[in-house]
This record gives C-alpha cells, structure tokens and sequence, in this order.
C-alpha cells in the first residue's frame, strides 16, 4: 500500500474570520478558514484548499491587482508571500505585531498594511527572484488608535486608512507638495471602511454607529505635484540636469504663486445614517464598489443594505443571517456580493440585479462528532454538536443538503449498502433514516423509555438498525422496513462506545466501558456467542472489511487485535508514546503526565485492510501495519496555535507573578466584546467569553476505493488523498524502460510492448500518450494480450482518467474489455482489487449520473428530433432530390439526426 497521503481539501467548514477577495475574473471566492484558506471556483461548483497552513488563524488576505499573488497574514503577524499560480509559498515574513488590513495598489508596485495606530508601506515583490520579497518604503503616523481599513485611488497616488479614533487619514504614496497627510474628522464611533471614488479623490466613510460622510476634494488626481528634492539630492539633480533646474528649486515664490499652489483642501458635502430608528445593530462590514457606485453595508443583527452612491438611494434591505456580517466583497463586475458570518460559519454570494443566492454555504458551528462515506466515496456525511447531519459532495466539496430534524447533538452517523440512506443516532433519544432521493426523514426510531444513544450501526443488507445507550447500558434493535423495535439486548455494565457489524456475516460487536466487547450473533436470537474480555475501558471497535479481524482500541492507549471466531486476540499496539499530546495553556501538570489520561478514540481499518488508522485527543494521527503491529507514518493534522493544547511547553512570557495571562480574556478588545467591564458600561454582551477549542479528532474513515481518507477534528474536515502528481513509483524498471523507446515501440504499432513499459515507467502522461495511441477496434485483443500483473494498475488509471479525460466513450471500452477478457481471474482477488474496482465504480457512476440528467432534461426534444427523423425517413424516397422540403430543411440537419441514429459502434471513433 502506498503511503504519499497528503492534505486535498477541508471540508465541513467554509469561513472563519478574516476578509473574503474575489479572484481578477469575479469567478472565485478566496475564504480563510481558520489558518488555511479555500478557494470557491463558483463558475465550475467546486472548493479546493491551498495546500499552506499559518501558525494562527488567518486575520486577512492581500490580493495583488494581476491575481498571481496573495498576502497572507495571520494573528501574530506572521505572513505568507503566495502564488496562487503554482500554489505554493513564496516567501515568510514577520510584520512584528498584529496586522488589522493589507491592500495592494492598483498598479501594483506598492502595497500597504495597517499595524498599530500606523500604515506601513511596502514595494510589491515582482516577478524576479529576490533576496527579500518585503522591502519597506514609508512608514506613516497620524492615527492614534488601531488603524481599521485601507483604500488607494485609482491611479495608486494616494490611500486612505481609518481609524479607531474616529479619523480618517488620507497620505500621499509620493512626495507629493500640495499633499502629504489630511485627517478628516466628522464621526463619532470607530471608523469601518473608507473608499476612494472612481477617478477621483473624493472620500466615503463609515463608522460604527451608522454614520456616512461624504467628502469632497477641491484638486483633482492630477493636480497633485511632487515635492522639488532638497539637499543632497537637489545638487544631485543640479548636476544632471543643468543650471535651469536651479532656480525652479531654489527660487522664492511668491504670494500670488503660493495661493496658486494650495493644499489640498476636503470638505464635508453631505453626512447620511443607517440607523435613524435604532432599527439594526451597530454597522459591522462595508463594502465600495467604484464602477457601478455600490455601497454595501453590514450590521450586527444580519441584515445588509445596498445604497448607490452618492445620492443614497436604498436599493435592497435584506437579512443573511441572525449573526453579525464580518466581511463583505464584491467581484470585479459589480453582479456578486459575498458576505461572510464568523459567528456560524456562514458563507453566501448574492446576485443582487436577479436577487438570488449563487452559493450559500454553511458549516458545523460546532465540533463535527462523526463521519461515514457512501459505497462509492463520492459522498461524505457528517454529524455535529449543532444537532445537524450534513452530506457532502467529495468532488466539489460542497454540501447538498442539510438534515436539521434532530434536537440535540449528533452521535453517529452511517451509509447503508445502498448509498441512498443515511442513518444517524443523536442524545435527543432518536435515530433517523433520511432518505437521499427525496432528502427526507422517512423513519424515526425511538426507545421504550427515555435514553441518548451514542453509536449508530446498520448491517451489511440494510435491514437492521442497532443503536447503543449511554445512560441504560442497552442495545436498541429495529428493523428499518418497518420501523419496529425487534429486541433490547442488555449484558454490559457500563455506557455502549461503539457498535460494528461484521461485513460479511451476521455478527454485531459492542464496546461498553465495562471492559469488554460483545459478539451478538442476529442468526441466533441475538444471543451473545462471545465475551471479549480487556484490560481497560474501550472506547472503539471496527471489523477489517473481509471481517475476519476485530481492532479494539482502549483507555489505556493500547490497540488490541482479536480473531471473531476464536476470541483469541492476536496482537496489540502500544500506542501513548505516538499520541504526543500537548500541554493546555490553564493544565497545572506538564503534557508527558497529562499523556496518561489520553487514549485513541476513533479506529479504521484501510481500504484493503492491512494498515489501521487511529486518531484521538491529540493533534496527529498514526497509520499502522496491522501485521508487523508498526507505526508506519503519522500526520499532524493542524499546525495552528490558536487552537488549544498544540504546544508541548507552555510559553513562559505568559507566565507572571500575578498568574498565567490565559486566565484574561485576551479578546475584550474586539469587536463587538466588552471593552471593559467597568460599572455602567452596557456596550456589547456581557456574556461573552473567548475560549481556545481544544485540538482532537474525533472520527476517522477510509474512503471505500482506497484512495483518500478523512478525519473530523477540530479545524473542519480534513481530506488527504493520494497525489499522483507528486510521486514517482516505478514499476519493475530497467535501463531499457525509457520515454523513447516507449514512442518508438507506438511508432512501430507495438501497442503492448509500448503499454507494458508505460506502466513500468509509470508517468502518467506517457501512460496516457500510450493507451490513447491505440485504435478502437484493436482495444480487445491489446487487453486480453496484458498480464494479470498489469491488470489492476490498468483499472486504477481508467479510473482515475474517467475524472478529467474527455474520451469517456474511448475510456469505457477500455474497462469493458478488460472486465470481460480478465473477470474470472479478477474474482479470485477480489480482497486486494475492491478498492480499485469501488474507485471505477465511483468515476463512471459519476459520468452516469450526469448523462442520465441532462438525457431526463432533454428528453422530448430527443423523442421530437426522433419522430421528425423517422418520418422524413419515410418520405425522402418518393420526394424528387432538390425538392422544396428538402431545400426548406436547416443547415447541418441532417448532420445531426445522423449522429442520433449512430449505434454506439458506429463511426471512426471517439479520438477521430
């Protein structure tokens, strides 16, 4: 089994904190979330995740005017240079201290970024390589509080910052003479945006409390003169330039030529309010969009307003949400506004001429519990503390649907064999079956009596449910035909941990904290045919997917293999030392004592069953040879130190005299906090605390096709599949095996010795230079001419072309000759070639699914096109050539109903 697993996507969660950017082409969303970031390829319904990760979670984005690069800056000020082209990071810096905004200039040579109470103004890293990408230009003071946004006009001459004190401040990028520095005043709350107009350098500000002040400027952009040079530079400019220039710098103006030469000068025209009633919460996100004179606001309570500038003319009114906007966007032409919620996790994009919803999004707001993939991996369903079941499309990562019937968390969550039912547990009391076709709850199971299952199980047919206790100690049996409970098995003495059927026969095993795991036998009255007996509490069970292999694993962090028909165990895993637990920032002992307390919690066996995956209260998860009982590799699935007990030695800075700085909550500061709560003081929630959620995973699964698996944690849900792209993994090579001697042997028409060497080499563009060399009638006797050997490596790359190759005719023939030259040999390894086989499954069911869809869509219009073919068929033969019918008929008619008439054999096939 290969092990080059790396980080694909997150899923689960679409925006944390920070501000969203659209891409140049206003097709893309770029999201923070948490220290990584996604992108949300709108136009093609799909998200991928960059593979970069900052040490805290992301504060905000910079995206240069060219969109090749982003600035990626996180609480601490660390900040990553990163191209989006290659999407990898380019270079690491450190601002030295919290960064509120970065904005590139419109030319971009410049960028700036607000620290402090100061902006400080950088050069632009080209497109050259440079020793430092960060080269600090000026440095500009004014403010005298947290400096809060940043705007530039058009040309890049001038940028405006706001501030916390209620001023805006307007600097020149230049020297400019008539212009360095200009504060405007006018507010009474903290300012939240400022934006430039069009061409010009006319001002819109917004504060907190609702308030818009328009100000306009008596100089236009290019009224702005750049200061003459003194000193050093002056004789430098002297010399080359000549005696004239001398008396230009030099020279004494006069009075008339100083009233000429005025400062630039701003002046309030107008001043509007949002809030006039005391309607809606203080205003939290604003958003300027120059060309069509959009103005987006925000607020507290959710709801968005839509004005048009400068007359202030309401357009749209709207609520996204009961939780406060914190961040706004608009795309480069105006259509698309996108709002992010940090208090749910929300993420929409509203077309407002057509006053529809492009993408809404949301994840769990609170800690995903479980997971499960369907039989053919193209779904993911998740379950929550939020009491929501979500399923999730692999592909696009995107979630279809949302099942909110449940009132309490969720516990379990399970695919039945079908694919089309989910079945989840919850501590409300109930399991429900949804079913996928009709997004429904169609069966509610319940107790005779009060109780909150924690686990959920269903058998391999599909009929029966089973759902353990935690507080009665039972497992609940139903049928799911009919909804009925069919029996209550009791025997453990302690809360049910986990429930697993055997995939192969009719056995179900339970985990309680009793110290022992239960074999129920379903063809024998539920009758208990073993009692396993441990050395400690357990907290998870799996069968291997052949069912001969039963991985328990315990509190005392140890993984124990047991043999189901002989309950005899086999082997065990130690596995504390590779848990690696971290310290938590209020633990008064150190993280190699508080280890003791931590135990793996989830357990997966891998697709063909000879490695395990296990994950628990810790930040890594370990991947073990089941057989040799090692530790074959571990991911760390999050770097990032907002999260808690990542670190294994507290920092000692936070330690004083007075007691640990954790005990303070850091964040009263913020928006939308207590500023500090003093007597009298009734701005924000007095309710409100910060709290750091502790890094752990929760649930791990294996993708059924072998290729991917995921894990629930506390930053989302992590996907990490294998990268082709990435690894070189000859097969058998030699010296004679070279890209050459592989064109050659296609040049000479021997397309087996030629494919037989691909695979050898295995690169994948010569593996598909040679496949697709071959002639559509010629694929049968190729395929049946490969050896066994080459068999599974040839489904695995149909497989695997099936999901970007556009010859899905060509592809299928492939698969159907292979199938039908090798099957028989093929069952008698089915164990090893499943996760194979489910991964083709999975890429043509994907291409059925959306052929039958657009055939369903189209569907008259194929039988009208059908039924005038065959009745000009009829007529053609009697009707003189040339005639007025056939004159009358369209351009490329015929064309067409020929291509409708086509057998699937026909033609020159699918490369001609």
């Amino acid at each position: 089994m290969k092990f080059a697993y790396r980080f694909s996507n997150l899923l689960g969660t679409v925006y944390r904190c920070g501000n969203l950017n659209f891409t140049c082409d206003g097709n893309s969303v770029i999201s923070p979330v948490g220290n990584r970031v996604t992108v949300f390829d709108l136009k093609n319904n799909k998200s991928d995740t960059l593979p970069l990760a900052t040490r805290y979670n992301i504060k905000c984005v910079g995206l240069s005017p060219d969109g090749r690069l982003a600035i990626i800056v996180d609480e601490g000020g660390d900040a990553l240079l990163t191209s989006l082209v290659c999407r990898a990071v380019l270079h690491h810096f450190h601002f030295k201290g919290a960064v509120h905004s970065v904005s590139f200039s419109p030319d971009g040579r410049k960028f700036v970024v607000t620290k402090g109470n100061l902006a400080q103004m950088y050069h632009a890293p080209g497109r050259k390589r440079e020793f430092n990408a960060f080269v600090l230009d000026k440095t500009y003071f004014g403010p005298y509080d947290e400096t809060t946004c940043i705007d530039w006009t058009d040309d890049s001459r001038c940028f405006a910052v706001g501030s916390k004190d209620m001023s805006t401040w307007v600097f020149g990028a230049e020297r400019w003479d008539n212009l360095i520095y200009y504060a405007l005043g006018g507010h009474k709350d903290a300012i939240v945006g400022c934006f430039f107009e069009s061409s010009s350098l006319d001002l819109y500000t917004l504060s907190q409390d609702g308030a818009l002040c328009v100000w306009q400027c008596d100089t236009p952009p290019e009224g702005l003169r750049l200061k003459a040079p003194t000193g050093w530079k002056a004789d430098l400019l002297q010399r080359e330039d000549g005696a004239e220039r001398e008396a230009t710098v030099h020279g004494k103006a006069t009075p008339a030529a100083e009233e000429q030469q005025g400062k630039v000068k701003y002046s309030r025209a107008a001043k509007y309010f949002f809030n006039k009633e005391g309607d809606f919460n203080h205003l939290t996100a604003a958003a300027y969009h120059k060309k069509v004179h959009l103005l987006v606001t925000g607020f507290a309570s959710g709801i968005f307003h839509l004005h048009e500038l400068p007359e202030f003319n309401l357009i749209h009114s709207l609520s996204v949400s009961d939780q406060r906007v914190s961040s706004i966007a608009i795309n480069g032409s105006g259509d698309w506004i996108a709002f992010g919620c940090s208090g749910l996790g929300q993420l929409l994009v509203w077309e407002w001429q057509s006053e529809s919803y492009v993408l809404k999004q949301q994840g769990h707001f609170n800690s995903m519990v479980s997971l499960a993939y369907s039989p053919d991996g193209q779904y993911i369903v998740t379950g929550g503390d939020d009491s929501k079941v979500k399923v999730w499309n692999t592909l696009s990562g995107f979630c279809f649907i949302t099942f909110t019937e449940h009132s309490s968390g969720v516990t379990g969550v399970t695919f039945t064999t079908t694919g089309y039912v989910v079945v989840t547990s919850s501590m409300d009391g109930t399991v429900r079956a949804f079913d996928l076709h009709r997004y429904r709850n169609f069966r509610t199971f319940t107790s005779p009596r009060p109780t909150q299952f924690s686990c959920v199980a269903v058998n391999s047919s599909g009929d029966i449910v089973s759902a353990g206790a935690q507080d009665s100690f039972e497992i609940l049996i139903w049928s799911m035909q009919t909804g009925r409970l069919l029996d209550v098995l009791s025997g453990h003495e302690g809360p049910i941990s986990g429930l697993c059927f055997n995939p192969t026969k009719s056995v179900l095993a339970s985990a309680s904290w009793d110290r022992t795991v239960r074999l129920w036998d379903m063809a024998d009255s539920w009758r208990t045919t073993e009692t396993l007996a441990l050395t400690s509490d357990a907290l998870a069970v799996t069968f291997r997917p052949d069912g001969a292999e039963l991985a328990v694993a315990t509190l005392n962090s140890q993984i124990t293999f047991w043999d189901p028909e002989n309950a005899v165990q086999t082997g065990s895993i130690e596995g504390r030392h590779d848990l690696k637990t971290g310290r938590k920032e209020l633990d008064k002992i150190t993280a190699k004592h508080s280890a003791k307390g931590k135990a793996f919690t989830a357990l997966c066996y891998s697709a063909d069953g000879q490695s395990i995956l296990a994950g628990g209260m810790s930040k890594f998860v370990c991947i073990y040879h089941v057989k040799e009982q090692i530790l074959r590799k571990k991911f760390e699935i999050s770097c990032n130190l907002s999260l808690d007990a990542m670190e294994e030695f507290l920092n000692r800075r936070k330690m004083t005299e007075f007691g640990n700085l954790a005990l303070i909550d850091q964040d009263a500061m913020e928006e939308g906090g207590v500023p500090i709560p003093l007597p009298g003081v009734k701005k924000g929630d007095m309710s409100s605390r910060h709290f750091k959620p502790e890094i752990r995973v929760t649930s791990l699964r294996f993708s059924p096709t072998g290729r991917c698996w995921a894990a629930t944690t506390t930053e989302g849900l992590l996907i990490y599949s294998l990268d082709a792209r990435m690894l070189f993994d000859p097969f058998e090579l030699d010296t004679s095996v070279t890209p050459v001697q592989i064109r050659a042997a296609l040049c000479q028409r021997d397309f087996t010795r030629a494919i037989l060497m691909a695979f050898r080499l295995n690169e994948r563009k010569l593996l598909q230079e040679a496949l697709e060399s071959v002639p559509w009638d010629e694929i049968e006797v190729i395929s049946s001419s490969l050896p066994d050997l080459y068999v599974e490596k040839a489904l695995e790359f149909l497989a695997s072309s099936f999901e970007e190759s556009r010859h899905l005719e060509f592809y299928l023939i492939w698969t159907q000759k292979l199938l039908m030259a090798h099957g028989q040999k093929l069952k008698c390894r089915v164990g090893t070639l499943l996760p194979a086989v489910q991964f083709l499954q999975k890429s043509i069911q994907r291409h059925w699914d959306d052929v039958s869809k657009l055939c369903d869509w189209n569907r008259y219009s194929l039988q009208y096109a059908l039924a005038v073919s065959k009745q000009r068929g009829l007529k053609r033969p009697s009707e003189p050539p040339g005639s007025e019918q056939e004159a009358d008929a369209p351009e490329g008619d015929d064309n067409s109903l020929h291509l409708l008439r086509r057998g699937p054999g026909d033609g020159d096939g699918p490369l001609a």
